[in-house]
């Protein structure tokens, strides 16, 4: 499950996955994140640090905080220098700095599956 709010990002995220076999699912705002990991199922997040409408810290921790989903890892993105340090913030189990490179999404994803 992929929470961005850059399209481009979304379809990028989405060639590369699904040609590795994933079904992801998308979303552009994380206002309803609960409703929509009830819906997915995932098993990996990736999650984008300036999503709207709580953002992406708050947006992991809320994840973080429900007993269901506690234990999905998430990957958080951003294009920001302190990428390491918001994600631990966020409780993500890794992190991926934009611009991504295809190969690190790839080798991501797969170490958390």
């Amino acid at each position: 499950m992929i929470f961005d709010d850059d399209k481009t990002i979304l379809s990028i995220f989405s060639i590369v996955l699904e040609s590795s076999g994933y079904i992801v699912e998308i979303s552009e705002t994380s206002h309803d994140i609960i409703e929509r990991l009830e819906q997915a199922m995932p098993d990996v997040i990736i999650m984008d640090n300036w999503i709207p409408d709580i953002g992406g810290i708050e947006a992991t921790k809320l994840v973080k905080s429900n007993a269901r989903f506690k234990d999905i890892p998430v990957v958080y993105c951003s294009a920001n220098s302190d990428i390491a340090s918001l994600a631990a913030q966020a409780g993500a189990e890794a992190y991926l700095p934009k611009p991504f490179d295809l190969v690190d999404l790839e080798k991501t994803i797969e170490a958390l599956m």
